[in-house]
């Protein structure tokens, strides 16, 4: 891990910028550390950590200063300064094309979106993890936060130091990915935006059901994708407390 940039924010938290080979990413710790905390990994969709900043830092930041965790992102393949990657900037274009001519998204097109990210960014966000837990400040155990769902389903499943999640939910979510969810029986929070003009709400339902945990909840409110209630974080992050100890 290449640190390439560090700043002490007003909270007191510290931001550091890393890379990991052609990886960036960013790590928000508490303003002191006596002891080796936990680690939140916060996912986000492929939109670039730069557009997706504020929102990032907001959650980390919170965490760090009002819980005492780390929590860290890295740049998801193909997105922000990243290099280009054809088939999937295809995928998304047929998407597009079928979204806007009001066709049904097949599921050649969401395996050709979602499968490709979720084999390339899984080992990239494990990784990232081996690099932050050899540092001294950071213990575990480790939680793993919203994102692209079909990558954390993947995490939750392969990656053992994963303790508990909490995911966003969404619909893109190919067959194969839904079948390793019936896997996945660590304790999960999952989000739901009822009126979401970017899911299918049914589809979202039968995903939570096929979760394979014994310990897990569904936050449904209404509104549309961006109207999560800032109470959520809250109460987030009070579920994670439970299990990062």
């Amino acid at each position: 891990m290449h640190i390439t940039s560090e700043q002490r924010l007003d909270d007191g938290v510290l931001e550091r910028e890393f890379t990991l080979g052609e990886i960036p990413g960013i790590l928000w710790t508490p303003a002191s550390v006596s002891a080796p905390v936990p680690l939140i990994l916060i996912g986000h969709p492929p939109l670039g950590l730069r557009r997706m900043y504020p929102r990032l830092a907001g959650r980390a930041r919170h965490y760090a200063a009002e819980y005492g965790w780390a929590a860290a992102t890295i740049e998801l393949p193909g997105s922000g300064d990243r290099p280009r990657w054809p088939a999937v900037e295809q995928a998304r274009a047929d998407l597009r094309g079928a979204l806007q001519a009001g066709k049904p998204v097949s599921d050649e097109i969401v395996d050709a979106l979602v499968l490709p990210l979720v084999d390339k960014a899984v080992p990239e966000w494990q990784t990232a993890l081996d690099a932050l837990l050899s540092l001294p400040e950071i213990g575990g155990p480790v939680a793993f936060e919203g994102g692209v769902i079909s990558i954390g389903i993947r995490l939750a499943l392969v990656e053992p130091r994963i303790a508990v999640a909490g995911f966003f939910a969404g619909s893109l979510v190919p067959a194969a990915i839904v079948e390793e969810a019936r896997q996945v029986t660590i304790p999960l929070r999952v989000l739901l935006q009822w009126d979401d003009e970017g899911n299918d709400r049914q589809a979202a339902l039968d995903l939570f059901d096929a979760f394979g945990s014994k310990e897990k909840s569904l936050h449904a409110n209404l509104g549309g994708h961006t109207g999560v209630p800032r109470s959520e974080m809250e109460d987030g992050a009070r579920f994670f407390a439970r299990h990062l100890k």
